[in-house]
């Protein structure tokens, strides 16, 4: 037992996956997981304690939620409160990133913690699926209380000019950017690259096939995920379709946290209850370019040193892994940095992960949070869940437990990195730190993209543009090979 009643707890949670569409809006859905997660929080206690689900929402102190890519809505906070019956006197709307929904818990966390308030309520959700349904029928989304004017796109920090100028703002290009750095660091071939990442991201399908709540609930072999075709076509190469996060997708999760003291007063069985042992946050460089190291993250290192530091505990002892899995190079450069075996026994998620559970964009979090805390339930132990935000530059790692304990954490980050001076414009010879080649829907390669080191130090973009070179880049091994960079306009353009 903790002793301290204001030691905050997890005690509900809930999911939610439409399969059909057009579904619900986002606000619909923000209700709904948030009166299945106060349901789930007094599940099996007698009719009526405590006020049950409707009194435990009405006593929230705080209701947070998570940016959504699918309706700007005027008061996402306040909107959600007024459809659950709740005056939180503390509402914030997340901006976007994938360690949106750990940032969030622990503030609420430490809110708790500080006897601040009570309960608090994280939600999110993503209607992507039913915008592409209602697009492809011809029919305009129609949703309720729209943000007028329509509020800027929801960056923490917009993407540099200069990737924009090269139109290098995907994720499936950036993160395949960095894993042929990766690649080449580590002495791997495409070959061994491409066998690896299937090994390990097949297993991930066959988690997906168990979860209820996944996107994709079909077990794959590695081949069918790396080996391109007309229905598995390169994105980013060396990635195809069905290693990268499916984003459009209608999903719902939402979190309860409480005081230990209040729980006991609801009478929730400490069985029920998960603890926030350690959590911890750090940064990589916001432009793929001003990475120290392409292929690396010592930000994740950071993050998940102080994580386990601060929850008493080590890899070893997690039972469980949710390792945030965005594109195979986040994986990676996860186990790169916690001595993680991509093929650990224990598994690298727990709901299946962001291309086959479902990324349902800045929200992945909150489900593999739920995923995690029913593992737990019904296995106690520890469980470690990541987040990665943007172009692998944000990153969270959180430890939860069926045993309180450890100090907790907070979002000051642990490690900041220096970045690598970025040239918007050069012209001279270079070398290439790591590139990929961009496809388009019909799966033909477009042109390629990549970053160089300059010979005074620093990097700098260019496109690869001659039909004979872009087929190059992907027919060998291109980091380490010396180019010339010659400025065109605002583009710079790579030759060798």
């Amino acid at each position: 037992m903790s002793g301290d009643p204001r030691t905050p707890c997890l005690v509900g949670v809930a999911q939610h996956t439409v399969r059909e569409q057009p579904g619900p809006e986002p606000l619909d859905l923000w209700e709904l997981v948030a009166r299945e997660a106060a349901a789930d929080a007094v599940s099996g206690l007698p009719a009526g304690a405590g006020g049950g689900a409707s009194g435990l929402l009405a006593a929230l102190g705080s209701v947070q939620v998570v940016y959504t890519e699918s309706w700007q809505y005027d008061d996402p906070a306040a909107r959600l409160a007024e459809r659950i019956g709740a005056s939180p006197r503390h509402r914030v709307y997340s901006k976007v990133s994938g360690t949106a929904p750990q940032t969030l818990l622990g503030a609420a966390a430490s809110m708790i913690a500080r006897g601040e308030l009570d309960a608090a309520l994280v939600a999110g959700a993503e209607a992507l699926a039913t915008r592409r349904a209602l697009r492809r029928a011809g029919e305009r989304v129609a949703w309720s209380h729209p943000a007028d004017p329509k509020p800027p796109y929801g960056w923490e920090r917009p993407p540099h000019p200069v990737e924009l100028a090269h139109e290098l703002f995907l994720p499936v290009h950036t993160y395949a950017i960095m894993e042929t750095a990766r690649r080449a660091a580590a002495g791997e071939s495409d070959e061994r690259e491409r066998t690896d990442r299937g090994l390990m991201m097949a297993s991930m399908t066959e988690v997906a096939a168990a979860n209820p709540y996944a996107w994709h609930r079909r077990a794959r072999t590695p081949g069918e995920l790396v080996t391109p075709s007309p229905s598995n076509r390169f994105v980013g190469w060396p990635y195809t379709r069905n290693t990268v996060a499916v984003m459009e997708v209608d999903q719902a999760a939402a979190v309860i946290l409480v005081g230990d003291g209040f729980a006991d007063r609801l009478g929730i069985p400490r069985d029920r209850r998960l603890y926030l042992r350690g959590w911890a946050y750090a940064e990589d460089t916001w432009e793929v370019a001003a990475r120290p190291g392409p292929g690396s993250s010592p930000a994740m290192a950071a993050a998940a040193r102080a994580a386990f530091e601060r929850a008493g505990t080590g890899l070893d002892d997690m039972s469980a892994l949710d390792v945030y899995s965005c594109f195979a190079v986040a994986l990676r450069a996860a186990c790169a940095a916690t001595g993680l075996d991509p093929l650990d026994a224990r598994g690298l998620t727990v709901t299946g992960g962001l291309p086959y559970a479902g990324g349902p964009a800045s929200d992945y979090v909150l489900h593999s949070t739920a995923a995690m805390a029913a593992r737990l339930r019904a296995a106690p132990g520890h469980g470690l869940v990541t987040g990665v935000g943007m172009h692998l530059t944000k990153h969270t790692y959180a430890v939860w437990s069926t045993e309180p304990g450890g100090v907790g954490g907070d979002a000051a980050p642990v490690h900041t990195a220096e970045p690598v001076p970025i040239a918007a414009s050069y012209e001279g010879p270079a070398t290439v730190a790591g590139y990929t080649v961009a496809h388009g829907r019909d799966g033909a390669a477009e042109r390629g993209v990549l970053i160089a080191d300059l010979p005074g130090g620093g990097r700098a973009y260019a496109h690869v543009r001659h039909p004979d070179l872009i087929a190059e880049a992907e027919a060998r091994e291109l980091v380490g090979v010396a180019v010339r960079l010659t400025p065109d306009g605002q583009v710079n353009v790579a030759t060798w």
